[in-house]
């Protein structure tokens, strides 16, 4: 059974910093692309950033560019997203999503929650 568990996330005040933690399993954490998106009420998800399998080259959306940075860890079958000078619209719940580069389906996790507000 595929699990996506994210954590870490919660209140900060502008300007902070978070880092979000997605655990993987049930499948070969090393051979899926790995993607953060954010949602908020009424709106679509959107990608914020995302890192290939074996690490290759992450890509990022351009509101977050040089604030956040995506990182893995095969053998923990863990992605990082880590947050810096959070903005008041950074402020949405925060989904991983494990994209198989050979192909198939894919697996979302349920969502965790970061604000920022002061």
């Amino acid at each position: 059974q595929v699990q996506l568990v994210e954590s870490g996330g919660g209140l900060v005040q502008p300007g902070g910093s978070l880092t979000l933690s997605c655990v993987a399993s049930g499948f070969i954490f090393s051979d899926q692309n790995m993607k953060w998106y954010r949602q908020t009420p009424g709106n679509e998800r959107e990608l914020v950033a995302g890192i290939s399998a074996r690490g290759a080259v992450p890509i990022y959306a351009d509101s977050v560019k040089g604030r956040f940075t995506i990182s893995r860890d095969d053998p923990k079958n863990t992605v990082y997203l880590q947050m810096n000078s959070l903005k008041p619209e950074d402020t949405a719940v925060y989904f991983c999503k494990a994209v198989p580069a050979t192909g198939g389906r894919d697996y979302w996790g349920q969502g965790i929650q970061v604000t920022v507000s002061s």
